[in-house]
């Protein structure tokens, strides 16, 4: 069981990104008071957690109700995240982050409401945490395995909170250098998870 809490807690971590969420939110609430940047940071992550916990325990259901195998999610999961991974290895991910949180800024400079747009969509739970908590419950054996892979979103989920919150002194501490080197590392870890499931995928149909 500790074994599928570490992978299932690396997959979520590395695919939801909250070193990488920080600076984009702190950026966003430039503006906002400590108390309005604090609520903000919790209702992202409460609607987020909502969100992913929906399709980690009914996602099975609707791949069903529109006819489409879960193998093929798999693959077509695997493939998305492989995505993902290159966009991280090579930048590109954080660079859409913030061309979004500009949008942002420079359509109301005043104090927004981000909680919902973008942070928890599509920041937090977006397509690729979605798919990754859907491929992880899907494998999951049981009832006990669904709730160790639901514990390791709920720690993640935290995670994301306390980044979100401590965003400035955060990225003070880390600089931008270590970020970048940090979101290298993590995509190409989540490149290999990625694989995995495009080749899970394959096994189980063939």
């Amino acid at each position: 069981m500790w074994q599928l809490f570490v992978s299932a807690f690396v997959t979520l971590f590395v695919v939801i990104d909250p070193p990488g969420c920080a600076p984009i939110y702190a950026g966003l609430t430039a503006n906002a008071t400590a108390k309005q940047a604090f609520s903000m940071a919790l209702r992202a992550c409460l609607i987020a957690t909502c969100i992913l916990l929906v399709f980690a325990l009914f996602g099975e259901d609707l791949l069903g109700a529109l006819h489409i195998e879960l193998d093929s999610f798999r693959i077509a999961g695997g493939i998305m995240l492989f995505l993902i991974a290159l966009d991280m290895v090579f930048e590109k991910r954080t660079e859409r982050r913030e061309e979004r949180a500009e949008k942002v800024r420079t359509a109301q400079p005043q104090v927004e409401d981000v909680a919902v747009f973008p942070m928890a969509m599509p920041m937090l739970a977006g397509p690729g945490s979605i798919a990754s908590v859907m491929l992880l419950t899907a494998r999951a054996k049981g009832s006990t395995e669904t709730l160790v892979i639901l514990g390791a979103l709920a720690a993640v989920m935290v995670l994301s909170f306390i980044a979100l919150v401590g965003a400035r002194p955060i990225i003070r501490a880390l600089g931008s250098q270590v970020e970048a080197v940090v979101t290298r590392l993590l995509g190409v870890l989540l490149a290999a998870l990625a694989a995995q499931f495009v080749i899970d995928g394959i096994q189980a149909q063939f």
